[in-house]
């Protein structure tokens, strides 16, 4: 029972995390490293992260500045930003590249509220479906007779009350990152 409750907690917080690293991706009109995260570059043959083929530091509020290890890498590194759907457009000065992120627009701060929504609503679904699937696995065990029906009960309790309480930290996550987004 308790391993079940503990499983359900594992999955839920790796649910979380997941979100968390999904809006670290979500450009917020300000430099952010993570947006590079998913830019994938073919360097000899195999799709890298930029982030192990340079150095990425952000020099001012709204720029990235990418410094590759090797400088023969700078067009391929330039090339995969262009290819990505982050939507900037990179500046190659023979040595670094920058990523100068402009100013969000209201629409397209609003349009990214509804992501950050969607992304919050699915991350809860999972949850949910965790909880579905811990739940079905109690009632298996009682059907075994393996636990008694007040077990099956206390147990479908604690299993929600944590339910209750990563639903409420996907909330304040979206909310939060909403937030930050519409923070001009």
């Amino acid at each position: 029972m308790k391993e079940q409750i503990n499983l359900a907690k594992e999955k839920m917080t790796k649910t979380l995390n997941a979100l968390g690293n999904e809006f670290a991706s979500i450009r917020a009109g300000r430099a952010n490293p993570a947006v590079l995260d998913k830019v994938l570059v073919d360097y000899y043959g195999s799709p890298t992260p930029v982030n192990q083929m340079a150095a990425i530091s952000v020099s001012e509020a709204r720029i990235l500045v990418i410094q590759p290890w090797d400088k023969s890498t700078l067009k391929l590194i330039e090339k995969a930003i262009q290819a990505s759907d982050i939507g900037i457009t990179p500046t190659n000065d023979g040595s670094v590249i920058r990523l100068a992120f402009p100013q969000l627009t209201e629409d397209r701060r609003k349009e990214l509220c509804k992501s950050i929504k969607k992304y919050g609503e699915e991350a809860k679904v999972t949850i949910r479906n965790t909880r579905r699937d811990v739940m079905e696995k109690l009632k298996a065990m009682k059907k075994n007779s393996e636990i008694t029906e007040d077990d099956l009960k206390d147990c479908e309790k604690k299993v929600q009350d944590v339910t209750d309480k990563f639903c409420a930290d996907v909330d304040k996550s979206v909310a939060d990152k909403e937030k930050e987004i519409m923070t001009v």
